[in-house]
């Protein structure tokens, strides 16, 4: 018999014992939309990256310089609108829906306020962000323009991330995979006549000329910053017309609360602060590859987007992993909370391992899809191999990383991951990366997923994660 996510946290509220099958079923039931959201987002940075990679190793290398800065950014935003979503789970397990609710109307809030202030910054900095970075000055003017336009859509990127998140904690994990895949297709087709110069193309024996802007980096851009805005709205259009326990025409306040403020703080803070770890660690590794020269800058770029081929399902079980665990905490099960983390930390490790293994087979496949450069597809084909060994430790730090924020323990999945980024990879890097190039610094990075993975599965075991319990 099958049952929704509303139905176990009645279930849990009621302090009965559910079925290890019931509770499979609602992983699953949960993590294979996130899962096919996963991969679309992967596709639509397949597809970005080989459009540009079809333009050259240089326009490739324009958008890989600048990547990790939007990484960074855009994480640090992450980990303060996802203390949104930890909020609503809880809450919705404690059958508190007004809270809820509450916690949706101040979402909005600070989305609009945060994401327009994140995007003048990003903006403001774009001219002078490749060359801190170490760019090539014949890269730097794609670079600049490549981020500025990403910024300006980071307003709508909030969006999308927030609702989407708040979307699945209610159970629903369907409509944000549906608002994925239009978004995929629009940034295609923005794509498709952005990026490319007016051209004629043949079709089934007859020719025909197509119009396009031929923007070539900045269009990549474009395509996807007004991809993501159309989704970002669709997100938040959801929010406001369906009904359901987040339905916001329901009476209710907009005034921002102090217990809002401080699970803000006491969560959201934590998490801002460990994409922040990371990310500018994966600047400083930007800054190594930049001297390692442009057939490195590249293949290093495209085989992290390849690699995220791998990691997508981790992130989508993931997603089941928090809105499972924080509603079995506002439940005030504990019981439940670790069967879950320990039932969706082995279903990600499996799912990564067998991806792991495809890596590992088609690692030149899949650089062949972004690039004709011969150089970057074996450079970047020898570095996924390296990779692929530590896919299945990856997916436990992912998604025993997903259980303890669900649980309100953001503090330490950041000490965690600033121990292991930059102890361990960053350290290895700056060693190895002289005499070993590139390889040096994806063996570094396989060394320390590896460790990564061991630490969270140490503190999954000592369960003192639960111990911060549910939020004000």
């Amino acid at each position: 018999m099958s049952i929704t996510l509303e139905q176990l946290s009645a279930k849990m509220r009621q302090g009965e014992q559910v079925p290890l099958q019931q509770t499979a079923q609602i992983v699953l039931t949960l993590s294979i939309p996130s899962i096919l959201q996963q991969i679309v987002v992967t596709a639509m940075e397949y597809i970005d990256a080989a459009m540009v990679g079809h333009i050259g190793a240089s326009a490739t290398a324009s958008i890989g310089i600048v990547s990790s800065s939007t990484w960074l950014l855009h994480g640090m935003l992450a980990g303060l609108y996802m203390s949104f979503s930890i909020q609503v789970a809880q809450y919705l397990g404690a059958d508190r829906q007004e809270d809820a609710r509450g916690v949706l109307r101040q979402s909005m809030l600070f989305n609009l306020f945060v994401g327009l202030a994140a995007a003048a910054f990003g903006i403001g900095i774009s001219r002078y962000l490749p060359g801190w970075l170490g760019a090539d000055p014949a890269l730097q003017a794609d670079a600049s323009a490549y981020f500025a336009i990403w910024s300006a859509a980071l307003p709508f990127t909030m969006a999308t991330g927030t609702y989407s998140s708040m979307l699945r904690s209610t159970g629903d994990a369907l409509t944000p995979g549906l608002i994925s895949v239009a978004t995929c297709l629009l940034d295609i087709v923005f794509n498709f006549f952005l990026i490319n110069p007016t051209r004629t193309m043949v079709v089934a024996g007859r020719s025909f000329t197509v119009w396009g802007a031929g923007w070539g980096v900045p269009g990549a851009a474009l395509g996807t910053a007004l991809a993501t805005a159309i989704g970002g709205l669709c997100a938040l259009g959801f929010l406001l017309l369906r009904e359901g326990p987040l339905c916001i025409r329901k009476p209710g306040s907009w005034k921002i609360t102090r217990s809002c403020l401080r699970n803000l703080w006491r969560v959201g803070a934590p998490l801002s602060a460990e994409r922040a770890a990371l990310s500018s660690a994966q600047v400083l590794l930007i800054r190594i590859v930049s001297g390692l020269g442009t057939t490195a800058i590249a293949a290093n770029s495209l085989g992290v987007s390849a690699e995220s081929l791998c990691y997508m399902a981790g992130y989508g079980v993931q997603d089941a992993s928090l809105a499972m665990v924080g509603q079995a905490v506002g439940a005030h099960r504990r019981d439940m909370a670790k069967r879950i983390a320990w039932l969706c930390t082995g279903m990600g490790m499996a799912i990564m391992a067998l991806t792991g293994v495809g890596l590992y087979v088609f690692a030149p496949a899949l650089m062949g899809i972004f690039t004709a450069d011969a150089a970057v597809i074996a450079l970047g084909a020898q570095v996924l191999r390296i990779e692929a060994f530590a896919e299945p430790m990856f997916g436990a730090s992912i998604v025993a990383s997903g259980a303890m924020q669900g649980a309100g323990d953001s503090t330490g999945c950041f000490v965690l991951n600033l121990v292991s980024m930059w102890g361990i990879r960053l350290t290895l890097a700056v060693l190895l990366a002289p005499r070993f190039g590139l390889v040096g610094v994806w063996f570094a990075m396989c060394a320390e997923l590896c460790t990564r993975g061991a630490l969270f599965l140490l503190r999954l075991a000592r369960g003192k994660w639960l111990d911060k319990g549910a939020l004000a």
